[in-house]
């Protein structure tokens, strides 16, 4: 079965206002309907409807903004109706090719007590030594679910399960940016010093969001991404050329 195919199987699309679309491919923190979600997205992109606005997925949702005008009809049909129709027809013709085929990228991580204060408490939490965290945190290949949070933050499917852990009762209201954490069965990145409770296990010297780059997100919904460590001594350097 083609992924439109599978994306076209069991959703549903309501509106979101006047001017979007929601589309529902499951609930939760669910890794099957997060790979609808893309395929969906994939096959949006590719059909090229008029007046698309932006398309934004999510871990089980995807929303759809439009303009108005370009769905009004002298049926007397509203725009959400006409879209509605077109959207779902998108999914019974496939593309015939991929538009926004998904990167990989190798993340280069500081794994350190000085740069992720809570590796140790992982540590003790999973019943490893920090040696076998590090190496499992890197032999994963993750999947970017989406982006949100901030603008950057990528939430990423594939941890392993010896590493999960809670999230602080209460967060930091300070936390560096370029941060690697863990939060419940996910880890991500803090693109930016903000706000947050998941826990720290390491750094990576590259810059997650920039406004003057095109795009300005380093990582994109759909991406995979691969954790490689790094020593102290390079995770200075890089920081040093990045800056």
């Amino acid at each position: 079965m083609s992924a439109s195919a599978e994306a076209e199987r069991d959703f549903a699309i309501e509106p979101l206002g006047e001017s979007a679309l929601l589309l529902r491919f499951g609930a939760g923190l669910d890794a099957r309907a997060n790979a609808r979600v893309h395929a969906a997205s994939e096959a949006l992109h590719a059909a090229h409807l008029p007046g698309i606005v932006d398309i934004v997925p999510a871990y089980a949702t995807l929303a759809l903004h439009y303009e108005p005008s370009s769905w009004t009809d002298t049926r007397g049909e509203s725009p959400s109706r006409n879209i509605t129709t077109a959207v779902r027809a998108v999914f019974r013709e496939p593309p015939t090719r991929t538009l926004h085929p998904s990167g990989s990228m190798d993340v280069p991580v500081c794994y350190s007590s000085e740069l992720g204060p809570d590796l140790d408490a992982l540590a003790r939490h999973a019943r490893l030594d920090v040696a076998e965290v590090i190496a499992r945190h890197a032999a994963a290949t993750y999947h970017v679910a989406m982006i949100g949070f901030a603008p950057g933050f990528p939430y990423l499917f594939g941890l392993d399960p010896a590493l999960q852990m809670p999230r602080h009762a209460t967060p930091r209201t300070r936390v560096p940016a370029g941060s690697v954490a863990i939060g419940g069965i996910q880890t991500g990145i803090y693109p930016s010093e903000l706000p947050g409770g998941w826990q720290l296990i390491g750094r990576t010297p590259l810059v997650l969001f920039d406004a003057r780059r095109d795009p300005p997100s380093l990582l994109m919904p759909g991406d995979r991404v691969r954790f490689v460590p790094i020593s102290a001594d390079e995770f200075a350097r890089a920081r040093a050329a990045a800056a």
